[in-house]
Formats: C-alpha cells, structure tokens, sequence
C-alpha cells in the first residue's frame, strides 16, 4: 500500500509559481524552504526540478488559455473577439498576479529546459497547438482565412502588443484601453494577401 500523501502538491505548485515570478532562479532546497516540505518530498512528487518548473508553466498557461478562450467565445463580434484576447493577460494578473508575472517575463523553455518526461512535453505541445487553434479560429472569424500572414496579424494583436503594453503596468486601465485602441487600429489593416503559384 503506497504511503499516503501529507503535502498538498497545489500549495506546493503554488508556491514555485510565486518564487519563479519573483526570480527564474528557483532550487530544489529553496523551494522546499518557502514551502515548508522536505527536499525528497519534491523528488518524490515531481521526478526533477525542472519537471516541477514544467508542472508549474503548464498549470499557469492553461489557466491563461482557458480564460482567453472563454472570454474569445463571449466577444460580442469578430473584432471584439481580438480585443478580449489581447486583454486577457489583465484579467489574468487580476486573479493570479504570480502567474501572470511569470508567463510575462519567463520563457518557458528556458525555464524548463529541453529534458522533460514525456507526458509532459506532449501536454506543452497540445497546449501549443491549442494556443494555434485559438489563433487560426480568430483569423478566419475576421478574414475568412487561416493562413500564416493572416495569423501572424493576430498574433500581433495577441500576443506582441499585450507583452510590449503589460511589461510596463499590467493593472492600468488607460494601459487596457490604449491596448484595445492599438488592436483595433491594427485589425484595419487586412493580411497581405497570399502569393499565387
């Protein structure tokens, strides 16, 4: 019979989420420290540290890509629908502050590092291709196509204008609106259309 388990593993994640917010330089030992836990308990749980730090991004940026879509499927139009998923990373710091930090600041693959179980670098691709999906379906609710330009205008809308707006203040609301105004500006500007053969 396996031992029971005494450590609640989501305060656990919840703390390496606030420390890797506050500095990408987390350790077995100093976890275990903020946490309370014994080293082996981590070991245990986790297999690594950097399966832990996996466990930590993947948990955050689902959260994130829930809550995005969410508010994609309650836009009121095709542009609005934009707009809220730029907006996103706000809602998101609202309710999990170190997450949002983290998914603004750390890369995740250089959190992590290339060497991750299995199940895990399947769980970061399918949450990729999700992010995809979510990007594609946001093209062709504007322009009918789900091209790499017409994505990569989305992906401005996004992706690059939230990070370059939200690196600054991610709380202020004329800091929203200029984005949501920046957004728009740029949807008035079709794709390029693509080369014929």
């Amino acid at each position: 019979m396996p031992r029971p388990r005494v450590h609640d593993l989501d305060a656990l994640l919840d703390v390496a989420e606030r420390l890797i917010a506050s500095s990408a330089e987390v350790t077995v030992r100093g976890l275990a420290t903020a946490a309370g836990v014994p080293n082996g308990t981590i070991y245990h749980a986790f297999g690594s540290l950097s399966a832990l730090r996996a466990r930590v991004w993947l948990r955050a940026a689902t959260a994130f890509l829930d809550l995005q879509t969410s508010r994609v499927d309650q836009a009121s139009s095709p542009v609005e629908a934009v707009v809220a998923a730029a907006d996103t990373p706000a809602v998101f710091a609202s309710r999990r502050p170190e997450g949002a930090r983290m998914l603004l600041s750390v890369r995740g693959d250089r959190l992590f590092g290339p060497e991750l179980p299995d199940e895990l670098a399947e769980a970061l691709h399918a949450l990729d291709k999700r992010l995809v999906a979510l990007l594609v379906r946001l093209a062709r609710g504007l322009w009918d196509r789900g091209d790499g330009l017409a994505v990569e205008v989305i992906t401005t809308c996004v992706v690059d204008l939230p990070t370059a707006f939200f690196r600054r203040d991610i709380t202020d609301p004329l800091v929203r609106e200029r984005l949501a105004a920046a957004v728009r500006a740029v949807l008035t500007v079709p794709p390029r259309e693509k080369d014929r053969p």
